[in-house]
């Protein structure tokens, strides 16, 4: 026999999922359980940002000011 502490025995256990509508069989349930342990088994690593090569960066294709003042300066006598 295993002793517990007294606020093991007077906190009451939360269920992990609760069954909102319908009534599902145990098959049912088995896989949603199977689901749910999955994806916390997974834990943080699939919310990491996905790691982008500077070749596929966007602002790659930006092209910077034009030097020596651009389209003001195209007409400009020399």
């Amino acid at each position: 026999m295993t002793e517990q502490s007294p606020a093991a025995e007077a906190a009451p256990q939360r269920p992990v999922l609760t069954v909102v509508r319908g009534e599902p069989d145990a098959v049912e349930l088995a896989a949603l359980v199977a689901v749910v342990t999955a994806a916390a088994s997974a834990g943080g690593a699939s919310h990491r940002a996905p790691v982008r090569s500077a070749w596929a960066d966007p602002a790659r294709s930006v092209r910077g000011p034009m030097p020596g003042g651009g389209w003001r300066a195209s007409f400009a006598p020399r």
